[in-house]
This record gives structure tokens, C-alpha cells and sequence, in this order.
């Protein structure tokens, strides 16, 4: 059987008596990650330990965040008007009975964010 070893060469950096490897993160974006981002992170934290710290060692992390951010934004915006019209509000309804339109808007956001969090929060 024949083994194979691969040898990093590390750097250290003299500390008082010891000496501590030289480690630094790659360039990681400076954009903040949002609402749906920060869940994806609690739910891999907290379900999917094993994922998450894989994303965390390889510093795929972060950018995973943001995908997930980013994707879970596009579909609120995309399925907010199609939804909307569905249930039949409008800007008329809003001027008229304003109670009706906030119960109604926030019924489809409700139902806007089921599907998200089904799709790509927690999977």
C-alpha cells in the first residue's frame, strides 16, 4: 500500500516563548449579508454543522451567505407582484380600504417567504 503526504510549508511569527503560524484569510467581499443570508448561516450552524464548517474551512462561506441573499431577494421580488395580483391588490384597494391591504400584503409576503425558506434557506 503506498501512502501519499502533503507537506504545507508554514510560517511563523515569534510570540514571546512561542512560535504561531502565520494564517490569514484570503480577500473576503465587504458587502453585508442580509436578512435570508444570516438564516441560511443559523440553519447550517444549527442543522447542518458538518456543511457549515466545510464552507467555513475552504472560505466559501461568506460567499455562499450572499448567494443565498441574493437569490432569496430576486425571488421576493419577482413573486410579490404575480402573488399580489393574485389575491387582488391594488393601489386602488389601498386608498380605499387600507386595514384590507395591509392584512392582504402581509398574507402574500407570508406565503412569498414559505416558498423561499422551502427553496433556499432550508435545504
Amino acid at each position: 500500500m503506498k501512502w501519499s503526504v502533503k507537506v504545507m510549508k508554514l510560517e511563523y511569527i515569534q510570540n514571546g516563548d512561542y512560535l504561531i503560524p502565520n494564517l490569514a484569510l484570503s480577500e473576503q467581499p465587504t458587502q453585508p449579508i442580509g436578512k435570508y443570508g444570516r438564516m441560511r448561516k443559523t440553519y447550517l450552524q444549527e442543522h447542518r454543522p458538518a456543511l457549515f464548517h466545510s464552507l467555513l474551512l475552504s472560505e466559501k462561506l461568506y460567499p455562499h451567505l450572499l448567494e443565498i441573499d441574493q437569490a432569496a431577494n430576486e425571488r421576493l421580488e419577482r413573486l410579490m407582484p404575480s402573488l399580489m395580483k393574485a389575491a387582488g391588490i391594488t393601489e386602488q384597494l389601498k386608498a380605499t380600504d387600507q386595514l384590507k391591504w395591509v392584512g392582504l400584503m402581509n398574507t402574500v409576503k407570508a406565503q412569498v417567504e414559505e416558498i423561499i425558506f422551502a427553496e433556499l434557506i432550508y435545504c
